[in-house]
């Protein structure tokens, strides 16, 4: 038994409305997730600054303080990669991308999607046994006095590479949707065009 083939027009638009559906809702918890970065940037570079300003002025340091500023860029790293790709910021090389016809463009950006998904499903796997492992000796800080919960930080590994896959299934849906050829809109006739041929 085969699926019924979307079809254009009213009904192709209904049957298209709960994979739109499930693709806002990606887009929206990935926003929600890159408004969160923007915090997460801010903290950081105020904590840089403090230690800085600490550290030449008063000569103090601290492991923790420090530990927790490249704990914060991992975290800017692995949530921003995918608020990044919704919002194509990400680098991109389009020397040869900018003269391709529009099938050819299409076909790129669903080859390059699709391999993006396995990228990222790759080190979502990938990363599991190793935060796994974290999790299981409790790892923390080799340094006196360092952040006693690395096997927390580890963990965003996987979380982030999980919504970088999101993401990524979400604008593949989006692109093959708009791909689809739309219903033609309905001929009206010229104004006038019925008093002619009613011979008024």
């Amino acid at each position: 038994m085969t699926a019924p083939a979307l079809v254009a027009g009213p009904a192709g638009q209904e049957q298209l409305r709960p994979v739109m559906r499930l693709v806002r809702r990606i887009e929206a918890l990935i926003d929600a997730v890159g408004q969160a970065t923007f915090w997460i940037a801010l903290v950081m570079i105020c904590l840089v600054a403090v230690n800085v300003l600490l550290r030449y002025s008063m000569s103090l340091g601290s492991v923790w303080a420090q530990e927790l500023e490249w704990h914060l860029l991992a975290a800017l790293i692995l949530f921003g990669m995918s608020y990044a790709m919704q919002r194509g910021d990400n680098v991109r090389v389009d020397v040869f991308y900018a003269g391709y016809s529009a099938r050819t463009k299409f076909a790129v950006d669903v080859l390059s999607g699709l391999l993006t998904i396995a990228v990222a499903v790759l080190f979502f796997k990938l990363s599991l046994a190793y935060v796994g492992q974290a999790w299981a000796i409790g790892e923390r800080s080799p340094d006196p006095g360092g952040i006693p919960y690395r096997w927390a930080v580890k963990s965003l590994i996987p979380i982030g590479f999980g919504l970088l896959t999101l993401q990524s299934v979400g604008a593949l849906l989006r692109l093959l949707v708009s791909a689809r050829p739309q219903a033609p809109a309905p001929v009206s006739a010229p104004v006038g065009a019925g008093e002619e041929a009613s011979g008024v």
